[in-house]
């Protein structure tokens, strides 16, 4: 089945515009057009995921917002064996698509939008701030939520899980830290083991109610980035009726950023809402901070590093170094400041805090100042010191056509032109079975054809951003977030 093109969105939201326009249908397409000659081994699912409204949302409506879309190929002895697309359907697709519901969707109920990976044999559509993992079958239907055999509670005032664990390459179990704006102060690193449940939780005190969409993992640390994009009360309750506004403000400033109210109010509170933005503003008055705690201790052991104003989507890597931490990450100097409908506010550069454990201090370097995001690194080497990443340049705040390769050893770039009238989005490494070299392997990831109105699944070496192989998809697959390799038979997929 190919995908009917439609004209462009006539939309004033450039995030309902061009290649972040929502696809209308779900396809099933097999025995895909391949152009060059897919290595043999590899033997599973590349998979990403964003959102994708399902009805016009209009034209305050927030990129962040959109009901998740997984995007799926299937790729086994050298052939593309089939593309699906599906919409995750929490309760509210369902009852959209007049389809019955899918599990038993709770109180925090989401189509997931942000990541999709594989863990402990289930594929995982994760969303941040308190709604539930949804878990989704081999070829991407949904089967309902998950609370990891119980173990996560994910109700009003609970931290629910994570858009962006991180796995640990010597025990294979997934770090998270959760956060949601009904726990006041409060955020969560967990620990989910490779039996599928949640072995470890621990609750970490912040300043007040941050955005918090990555961290990073050293082999004895958890990263955790406290920045000044918060939890916006205004925005929240802009929808609720005029005559109890100023009743509910007053509810809502008791708790952000201190303690909880309890779970019923909290609940009351957040269904009486319902606005259409994404209730996170820039906070000048906000501490810029980034704490380290002790992956085996308790919150007790935080050291917090005051580092200069910025906010960070996503960090590179991180790891010990005799008594610093280093954390890569990709900086933005301010977010939701002045763009309130998606994440434009001047290029993000590649950034390294040096934390000294000795003096309490950070020490920050550029790394990189061309305009990127999406940074990526051979998870083989997570926590440990990395000589390699990649990552998406970015023109004028949406993705372009180029791909990046750091060399941090060497402090050299290199950059890839895909070609004119082509956007990348995210690149994900996927090693050689048999290299044991960092950065042995290929990096593959979407790519959008605005010519055609179609877009590609991309291979390319990723030592030398060569082309290796391209397969062709029936459809757009529109900008989104973040994709992974899913390799049959193991769990050893990271995101």
């Amino acid at each position: 089945m190919t995908e009917t093109i439609r004209p462009p969105s006539t939309s004033s939201n450039r995030y309902l515009r061009d290649n972040f326009a929502p696809v209308r249908e779900e396809l099933t397409a097999t025995d895909l057009p391949v152009i060059g000659r897919l290595p043999d081994h590899l033997d599973g699912r590349y998979l990403r995921i964003g959102p994708n409204p399902l009805d016009d949302p209009g034209d305050q409506h927030h990129w962040f917002l959109g009901e998740g879309m997984v995007h799926g190929v299937r790729l086994r002895d050298g052939r593309a064996e089939w593309y699906r697309n599906r919409w995750v359907r929490s309760a509210a697709v369902a009852d959209a698509l007049g389809e019955p519901h899918r599990g038993t969707p709770g109180e925090r109920d989401f189509a997931a939008n942000t990541n999709v990976l594989e863990h402990h044999g289930r594929t995982l559509a994760l969303i941040e701030a308190g709604s539930p993992p949804y878990e989704l079958t081999h070829e991407l239907d949904t089967v309902g939520p998950c609370d990891f055999d119980g173990t996560l509670p994910s109700s009003f005032g609970q931290p629910g899980y994570a858009a962006h664990p991180h796995r640990d390459p010597h025990t294979g179990e997934l770090h998270a830290l959760s956060y949601s704006w009904t726990r006041g102060n409060r955020v969560t690193y967990s620990v989910l083991g490779n039996d599928g449940r949640i072995r470890r939780s621990v609750d970490v005190e912040v300043h007040g109610s941050p955005m918090m969409h990555d961290f990073a993992l050293t082999e004895n640390h958890v990263v955790i980035l406290d920045l000044p994009v918060t939890f916006d009360i205004a925005t929240a309750t802009a929808d609720v009726p005029r005559v109890v506004r100023p009743a509910v403000r007053g509810v809502l400033n008791r708790v952000i950023g201190r303690n909880p109210l309890p779970e019923p109010v909290i609940a009351r509170i957040a269904r009486g809402g319902g606005a259409a933005s994404l209730p996170y503003r820039w906070n000048p008055d906000y501490p810029a901070r980034i704490g380290i705690m002790a992956r085996d201790d308790d919150s007790a052991s935080v050291r917090w590093f005051e580092i200069p104003p910025c906010y960070v989507f996503h960090t590179l890597n991180a790891y010990d170094d005799g008594d610093s931490v280093v954390v890569d990450v990709v900086r933005h100097s301010r977010m939701f400041a002045t763009v309130l409908n998606g994440p434009d506010e001047g290029p993000a550069v590649l950034t390294r805090f040096t934390l000294d454990l000795r003096t309490g201090r950070a020490h920050e370097t550029g790394i990189d100042q061309r305009s990127q995001e999406f940074p990526r690194h051979d998870e083989r080497f997570t926590g440990q010191r990395h000589r390699y990443g990649w990552a998406i340049g970015f023109d004028d705040g949406v993705p372009g056509d180029t791909v990046l390769r750091h060399d941090l050893e060497t402090g050299s770039t290199q950059s890839r032109r895909l070609g004119a009238g082509l956007e990348a989005s995210e690149f994900c490494f996927v090693p050689n079975p048999d290299g044991t070299q960092e950065g042995d392997g290929v990096v593959m990831g979407y790519v959008h054809d605005r010519a055609e109105g179609r877009s590609q699944l991309r291979l390319l070496d990723a030592a030398t951003l060569e082309d290796v192989a391209a397969v062709q998809l029936p459809g757009r697959v529109p900008a989104g977030f973040h994709g992974n390799w899913a390799p049959e038979g193991t769990d050893l997929a990271d995101v």
